[in-house]
């Protein structure tokens, strides 16, 4: 796919561009306690200022159920964006309607405006015609900067793309060129790992990768589950033991297509899942006790992924490999992730991390701007993974 950016945008001056952000922060007392999002916004805005045209941002915050909800304005988020953008952005109380046209009409060319929460319209998630109409009437162009929403096709995100010029911003065209480099388009070999709790929730991504990867790694308790599948005693370590017969299922579609798995050969286990527990390493087919768990992927286990990573050229990134967020069981997490980012900064490996739990893996690594590329999209970015098409991206192609 070839998509439209604003490099493609022409005699914006004195025009209204609409553009779709994410700015879906987390919030404590009112007040932003994380204002990625926002940053990641700033380059798009100031482009679209610099060329003389009006900014009105479109954005959802939590979950209001297409209705007014107080608690989830986004009135809260104009002092952080001001802050960052250096000069002021006003506010609209609505985001379609006489007001919403009146306040966009007051702006200066290059002024910047938020609307009101998308959200607190039902028309927004059930991608109605009528709500979409009304957006557009608001501007000139539509300019889509939120690939974390591109998934869903809501109002803001696809229906607005069919009824006006219809552009990626800076932060979806990055987001873009750094998938394509992963699996569009990737030098190759490429190796993939992928962690996290169970199976059934990544069944989809893994059933993909196989087809498109050279080696894929397994970690977390997902790969209890491909150990159990393979007649390996795991204790009591969490495991979806319904779900051996699609593991082994996965293991033999991977060897049909020439994908190389590489799973645990040693691990390190304990009783319970708390600070200061009594750990050991163990190799996979050593005992196991009963009341053992398996939290973590073990020194050779680790050493195997860092050669793997070595022949390859191209990284993709979903889920750390143990129970990261409490040491000594974020060991084999960030191994793996130092030395990815070693091999990224010495030009021999192109890696594109993301996911919740990966981005906060890389930075409790400290190496997540090491890599090429850190995708803070969560469901949009796993979905992209699967093979499965993104409506907010598609309404952009050219």
């Amino acid at each position: 796919m070839t998509f439209r950016t604003l490099d493609d945008a022409t005699d914006l001056a004195g025009k209204t561009a609409l553009v779709r952000v994410d700015f879906n922060v987390p919030m404590e007392g009112g007040k932003v306690t994380d204002d990625t999002r926002l940053r990641v916004a700033i380059p798009t805005i100031n482009k679209l200022r610099d060329l003389g045209a009006k900014v009105a941002l479109l954005a959802h915050f939590d979950r209001p159920k297409g209705k007014v909800v107080p608690s989830m304005s986004l009135q809260p988020v104009v002092d952080d964006l001001e802050r960052l953008l250096g000069a002021p952005v006003r506010f609209a109380s609505d985001c379609i309607g006489d007001e919403a046209k009146a306040a966009i009409a007051d702006l200066d060319a290059g002024g910047v405006i938020l609307l009101e929460n998308v959200r607190f319209h039902a028309g927004e998630e059930a991608n109605d015609p009528a709500f979409a109409r009304q957006l557009a009437d608001l501007g000139d162009l539509y300019v889509n900067d939120a690939f974390s929403a591109a998934h869903r096709a809501h109002a803001s995100t696809e229906g607005l793309a069919h009824l006006l010029p219809a552009y990626a911003g800076e932060s979806m065209r990055r987001e873009l060129d750094a998938l394509d480099a992963a699996l569009g388009n990737p030098k190759k070999p490429v190796i993939g790992i992928v962690g996290g709790a169970k199976v059934s929730t990544k069944l989809d991504l893994l059933k993909n990768l196989v087809g498109k990867l050279d080696r894929l790694a397994i970690g977390g308790g997902m790969a209890n589950t491909f150990l159990f599948a393979q007649g390996i005693d795991i204790g009591g370590s969490l495991a979806e033991k319904d779900m051996a017969d699609t593991a082994r299922a996965i293991l033999a579609e991977a060897e049909a297509k020439g994908c190389e798995i590489l799973l645990p050969i040693d691990v390190v286990v304990a009783t319970d899942v708390r600070p200061g527990v009594e750990t050991r390493t163990v190799l996979v087919r050593e005992d196991i006790g009963d009341d053992e768990k398996i939290l973590d992927a073990g020194p050779l286990t680790v050493e195997k992924l860092v050669k793997g990573m070595a022949l390859s050229r191209t990284l993709i990134w979903n889920g750390p490999l143990g129970v990261f967020e409490l040491p000594p069981f974020d060991a084999a997490t960030v191994k793996a992730a130092q030395a990815a980012a070693k091999l990224t900064k010495a030009g021999a490996l192109v890696a594109v991390a993301g996911g919740g739990d990966r981005v906060a893996a890389l930075h409790h690594a400290g190496v997540a701007d090491d890599m090429t590329f850190v995708s803070t999209a969560g469901g949009a970015f796993l979905e992209w993974m699967e093979g499965k098409p993104l409506p907010g991206v598609e309404a952009l192609e050219d």
